[in-house]
């Protein structure tokens, strides 16, 4: 089959693209977390949508589109980091960035840390990202989600800064770290997303009272 942006979304969807197919049957698994998670972040959208008329507009539907995407993104990323503790993507690239770090720190720390405790790394790094997409696809803790996400695309954007094969656009990861930053400083959850949900039907996170309320009110 020809391959296009359409054929890539429809096998992307029914996980038949190559990160989904190497994991074998787990990838029924996937599959299902992502449709529910795309399910329920539409429901949310739309209880948004009925409940509140100040979320009704285009600037909210934008923004709920544009996370949920980016949330999306952050899914596909996650793939490759499978199957734990530490895939060979992963592996790969950790070793890319241990010569390709912009500073000799860096590199120090890749090679001296990061690399020999890679089966260690590899799950952290794997649940980051699965937070992240689902932070953005639910609106859920968007602000923190954002700030903690701009710190980790950085360290990649350090970290395969030199020149190298394969070739890397380092501004493509600067946009990435920028759209984070956006999403976090205008509090990207509350369109259409569980952030603006909570805001509204929990008295904690209304009021920011407790250690919860005052928790996601700085997370959301």
């Amino acid at each position: 089959m020809l391959k296009n942006p359409f054929t890539d979304i429809w096998q992307f969807l029914t996980g038949a693209t190559g990160d989904f197919m190497q994991l074998g049957g787990w990838r029924y698994l996937l599959v299902a977390l992502f449709w529910a998670l795309l399910v329920a972040s539409i429901f949310i959208a739309w209880r948004n949508w009925q409940e509140d008329e100040s979320q009704r507009t285009g600037a909210h539907l934008a923004t709920w589109i544009i996370r949920v995407l980016i949330g999306c993104m952050w899914f596909e990323g996650m793939l490759w980091k499978l199957p734990p503790p530490a895939s060979d993507g992963l592996t790969y690239w950790t070793i890319q960035m241990g010569t390709r770090a912009a500073f000799e720190f860096h590199r120090d720390l890749v090679t001296g840390f990061l690399l020999p405790n890679i089966k260690l790394f590899g799950p952290i790094v794997l649940l980051a990202e699965l937070t992240f997409a689902v932070s953005m696809i639910l609106g859920l803790g968007v602000r923190l989600a954002g700030v903690l996400a701009v710190f980790f695309v950085l360290h990649l954007w350090l970290g395969i800064y030199l020149p190298g094969e394969p070739a890397e656009w380092s501004w493509s990861y600067i946009f990435l770290a920028m759209l984070m930053f956006l999403f976090a400083l205008h509090s990207a959850g509350r369109s259409l997303g569980f952030d603006a949900w909570l805001r509204r039907h929990v008295t904690a996170v209304q009021n920011g009272t407790g250690f919860f309320g005052k928790l996601f009110s700085m997370a959301g």
